[in-house]
């Protein structure tokens, strides 16, 4: 394994790797520091003789914390009788300073059987009394707008309430957003206009040729050894969540990257931060759709898809320059392309991603609450088949213009008619100048 050089002095003495099989350190064992290069060179010795270790070049997953054991809900720590008699008091008081040790001691038995990681445990929902509300990625984040009204965050729809606002009224807000900002007129005249959206079209993006041979560049791996480290511990609900807001991600990074192939402008961080509705209305699709037991979070509905998708489909109807059905058609076939090359080409779209809005001083928040977790988790968490599963799931999914909510249909209708009619009149016209 090799390092890069500005990753050791600051990780020298801390860097934990942890590898999906066991490694030996013995004689054969070794680290090496090359100055010339740059790299530090570690070999270890694999447990299992020929044994394939197939994650080593996602440094994400690698330096991520090893799953917590679970643990007993309810330890019975003593089943001593009542206290009785005259020394009550001493008694308590010694069975305080005994407790106290054993949880001590408990403690340092827990820690050394999660290899000294301070074990992660799911939280109980609680009542709240508080007007904060929490966003982003597993709801973990707060606090990134209370000052919303004082930058120039022009993809912020729920205004000073970002903070406080309740997520069945973040959606409301979302919906009536983008049926205020759809413009009939524009979405006509897009779809007039067949050469400017058919190049758009017949544009391939790199991204979905897969090939064998795939290396991560210097660059992604030093960003990948930036991110969090964290050990995530979702419901299935919260899981089957993930994977539906990543389709809506994904499809905004396809919109992006298909209207500007894949170079990016001053407006593709609004872009990109503007077409996913769990970045723009703190808004992420849920599973609502998806049946009642949910006994495996890792499979899909047609309809809880297309409920996602159709999210997307909207908002690139609403907000950017290019609006046309058979773009967004276009990036869904994008996002099965994504989705079929694994979670390493998922990653590499979410880092071009995240170096687009890390760059940009508003809109570097929506990383800080979504991307660096999303890249984590993609790597160290997601299921490779449950991704390609979804490539095949989306590529051959149908989304219905009448489930826009708009009049898609007769719009388009009434712009055919109107250049069959001044189609006939440059006929006419035609005829006339030649008699």
């Amino acid at each position: 394994m090799h390092l890069p050089s500005h990753a050791i002095h600051p990780l020298i003495n801390v860097l934990k790797l942890n590898f999906t099989y066991p490694v030996l350190e013995d004689d054969a064992s070794s680290a090496k520091y090359d100055p010339s290069s740059g790299y530090l060179t570690v070999t270890l010795t694999k447990e299992v003789p020929g044994q394939i270790f197939d994650d080593l070049d996602l440094l994400a997953k690698l330096l991520a914390p090893r799953p917590t054991a679970p643990q007993p809900a309810i330890e019975v720590i003593s089943t001593s009788n009542p206290l009785e008699g005259d020394n009550e008091e001493i008694d308590l008081v010694s069975k305080t300073e005994a407790l106290s040790l054993e949880r001590e001691r408990e403690e340092i038995l827990k820690a050394a059987e999660n290899d000294w990681q301070l074990p992660q445990e799911i939280q109980e929902p609680q009542l709240s009394t508080s007007v904060q509300k929490y966003y982003g990625f597993l709801d973990m984040h707060s606090g990134y707008f209370r000052h919303v009204t004082h930058t120039e965050n022009e993809v912020n729809e729920l205004g000073a309430d970002a903070e406080t606002c309740p997520a069945a009224e973040r959606r409301q807000k979302r919906l009536k957003h983008e049926d205020d900002k759809f413009d009939e007129e524009y979405y006509m005249a897009d779809y007039a206009d067949d050469d400017n959206i058919g190049e758009l079209l017949t544009w391939k993006h790199p991204h979905t040729d897969h090939h064998e041979n795939f290396k991560y560049t210097d660059e992604e791996n030093a960003v990948m050894l930036r991110l969090p480290r964290k050990e995530y511990l979702p419901t299935k609900k919260q899981t089957h969540n993930l994977y539906l807001t990543l389709l809506t991600i994904l499809f905004s990074y396809a919109y992006e990257s298909r209207t500007n192939q894949c170079d990016p402008t001053p407006e593709s961080a609004w872009t990109l931060s503007t077409l996913v509705s769990a970045f723009s209305a703190l808004d992420p699709p849920d599973s609502a759709l998806a049946p009642a037991s949910l006994a495996d979070p890792l499979k899909f509905t047609v309809d809880e898809l297309t409920h996602a998708l159709v999210t997307s489909y909207r908002r690139s109807f609403a907000f950017p320059l290019y609006r046309s059905f058979i773009l967004a058609e276009a990036c869904r076939i994008d996002v099965a392309g994504f989705l079929n090359g694994g979670k390493r080409t998922v990653v590499r779209c979410l880092l071009e991603m995240k170096a687009i809005l890390d760059h940009h001083e508003v809109y570097y928040v929506y990383s800080k609450i979504w991307l660096d977790d999303f890249c984590v988790w993609a790597q160290a968490c997601a299921s490779e088949t449950a991704l390609i599963t979804l490539a095949k799931q989306i590529a051959e999914l149908k989304i219905s213009k009448s489930s826009i909510g708009w009049r898609l249909e007769a719009l388009e209708a009434a712009t055919q008619n109107i250049e069959e009619r001044e189609s006939d009149s440059d006929d006419e016209d035609s005829e006339d100048s030649e008699g």
